[in-house]
């Protein structure tokens, strides 16, 4: 059986919630590979979009479907690839930077407020219906993050688990937030017209070059690591990039999104869980019940906005 067609078939088999469930358990592993490489944060941030790229190109362009859309993409698709690629390189840039000043619990679960920043978008740009659910979800999920910000900062110094600086970590992970939100609402009319592949692989290659231009700007070097540090970043790839939001993605396909959107608040549970066993990395009561005011939130927002939106 050619490539292709394997890969078609093993799509058509594969249950979209049991995609689902394996792309959630990927996502979770991404603050803690950020956090095992000391390399700086932009080029852990770029070589992971650069090994993801690498691995999705070949199995796109070995499909004559995908190797079509290239060829269809127009130059209003081109501008929005471009807008979108940056938009996700920055959410990246943050949201590893995040993690040096924040706790991993903190930094993921305030960069799952995405949902936040599409409706509040989407109102703003797309003049889409708020209604006062959606307004209450989001009111919400703003005062977790207050409890959780300001209960890190007044911590910091007592409990080091909160990070050398929670304040600017946190809010460098809310700058992810929103900026994720400008990569989905930027992407959503070119996902209506490009197959999965192509659309990922074209954003991915506009967001791999802004990440290059930073990383270049800011004089880290590209070379020079250890072995343990080029897994780290091939896994980074491999597992949330390809299995995390490549098949999340390809679920957006055959799942509601709102169900998508509620089952990846199941990342900052995963990713905490993992920094308890792996990093020794206890949150404190603060960050959890925070934590679980933005989440309610994020869920009452979704929950209350219109099926598809």
């Amino acid at each position: 059986m050619s490539t292709p067609a394997a890969i078609d078939a093993l799509e058509e088999r594969v249950p979209p919630l049991a995609g689902l469930a394996v792309a959630v358990v990927a996502v979770s592993t991404s603050a803690i590979l950020v956090e095992w490489s000391g390399a700086p944060s932009l080029v852990k941030a770029l070589y992971r979009v650069v090994f993801t790229t690498a691995l999705l190109l070949p199995v796109a362009l070995a499909r004559p479907s995908d190797r079509a859309a290239f060829a269809e993409i127009r130059a209003r698709d081109v501008l929005l690839a471009v807008a979108s690629g940056v938009a996700l390189a920055v959410h990246f840039a943050s949201w590893f930077e995040s993690l040096r000043w924040t706790s991993v619990a903190a930094s993921v679960t305030l960069v799952q407020a995405q949902p936040l920043f599409v409706v509040a978008g989407a109102w703003a740009l797309l003049d889409e219906r708020v209604d006062r659910r959606v307004v209450a979800g989001i009111g919400v999920a703003l005062a977790g993050m207050a409890v959780m910000s300001a209960g890190d900062a007044l911590l910091g110094a007592a409990q080091t688990v909160a990070g050398p600086d929670p304040l600017y970590g946190n809010a460098l992970a809310v700058l992810g937030a929103a900026t994720a939100a400008a990569y989905v609402l930027l992407g959503r009319s070119l996902r209506q017209r490009l197959p999965l592949l192509p659309y990922v692989v074209v954003v991915y290659a506009t967001c791999a070059v802004t990440l290059l231009s930073a990383t270049l700007a800011r004089g880290h070097a590209l070379v020079g690591y250890g072995a343990t540090e080029w897994l780290l970043f091939l896994a980074m790839a491999a597992g949330p990039g390809v299995f995390g939001h490549t098949v999340i993605n390809w679920a957006l396909a055959h799942v509601e999104s709102s169900v998508v959107s509620v089952s990846l608040l199941g990342e900052p549970v995963g990713s905490t869980l993992l920094a308890v066993l792996l990093l020794a990395e206890y949150p404190s009561p603060i960050t959890l019940v925070g934590g679980a005011v933005v989440l309610a939130g994020v869920v009452a927002t979704t929950r209350a906005r219109p099926a598809g939106a």
